[in-house]
């Protein structure tokens, strides 16, 4: 009994910090191990919230290898999924970014395997180990192969900020060659963007641009086609291709529509050592009528006439070495 006269209280002996549990409780276990799926620090955890993201389809059929992009909140292009081993492999040797390389437990090795491996392992790209049940819901069961090739999307520049940069680097010295864009209206093939940017990087242009809406993006196909260029030259985004066209020609850019009925033959360009954009429209439907009325002139290339229409990207790569044949003559 305490000397001040409360009552002494007798603390009931339990549990202390730092006893490590030797309480009843710690008897009781911690209940079943979770699945790989639901544990975070699991690979299969990051698998399964792949899967969860992909919402859309692109590129092959439900069942065809390729590639095929998510998307996430919104419509937000998320990364890219390349399979197959032939697919996986040419992306690896095209040196396309990419953040992982997804391998099927106990693939069975062939040389596209081991190719892909050796490149991934040089290219310090992360590999990560999954079942095939896993790949199967990563691809929304594509023919992958044991191979899954992860890309991340395109960071695009803006296009009216690339136009006004480079403008003020050709101003003030720091490039020699004028301004020289090239942009797509209406086109949705990949390659066409890819061999269009092979094109641009050729014959020293500065961007290409793109619309946002109903119009190809720089997917893997694209990367491939462009044989690297991909990495030298700066694909932007507009989000109206006609109001870009016009802060382009009060930046002092001549915007020249390619059309095959022209103002103008390509020979007989007279702005080609100026600051110029070339549009180019689908094969078929050609310019649209907003972005034709937004051109400062029509620019035709002569063809046989038997000849009804050249490709985009043909076309461009003709209108490109015309004008650097024009710009080297002066």
């Amino acid at each position: 009994m305490a000397n001040n006269g409360n009552r002494s209280v007798k603390k009931k002996k339990g549990p202390t910090v730092g006893t490590g549990g030797h309480g009843r409780k710690a008897l009781e276990g911690k209940g079943p191990t979770p699945k790989a799926e639901d544990r975070v620090y699991h690979k299969a955890y990051k698998n399964k919230q792949l899967a969860e993201r992909s919402a859309a389809k692109r590129g092959a059929g439900p069942r065809g290898a390729g590639a095929r992009r998510s998307t996430g909140p919104k419509g937000r292009a998320t990364d890219e999924l390349v399979t197959g081993r032939n697919s996986v492999v040419e992306a690896l040797r095209a040196g396309i970014p990419a953040k992982a390389l997804h391998v099927a437990i106990r693939i069975e090795m062939d040389d596209r395997v081991k190719e892909s491996l050796k490149i991934a392992a040089e290219r310090n790209i992360p590999l990560l180990e999954a079942g095939k049940s896993e790949l199967d819901r990563m691809t929304e069961d594509a023919v992958h192969q044991g191979l899954v090739l992860q890309i991340p999307p395109y960071e695009y520049e803006d296009a009216y900020d690339l136009a006004e940069e480079t403008v003020a680097k050709w101003k003030k010295g720091h490039i020699s060659n004028a301004p020289l864009f090239v942009a797509l209206d209406g086109i949705t093939d990949p390659r066409n963007l890819g061999a269009i940017i092979r094109s641009v990087s050729a014959f020293s242009g500065h961007g290409v641009i793109v619309p946002e809406r109903r119009s190809v993006g720089v997917t893997a196909s694209a990367w491939k086609t462009s044989a690297g260029a991909a990495v030298r030259v700066p694909v932007a985004r507009a989000s109206n291709l006609n109001n870009a066209l016009k802060q382009f020609k009060e930046m002092g850019i001549y915007v020249l529509g390619l059309d095959g009925g022209g103002d103008v033959s390509l020979p007989d360009l007279t702005v080609a050592t100026e600051p110029v954009c070339i549009v180019v429209g689908s094969e078929g439907k050609g310019l649209s009528r907003l972005v034709r009325e937004n051109c400062d002139q029509i620019v035709s290339i002569p063809i046989d006439s038997a000849m009804e229409s050249l490709n985009a990207s043909m076309a461009v790569g003709i209108s490109l070495y015309e004008v650097s044949r024009q710009r080297s003559a002066n």
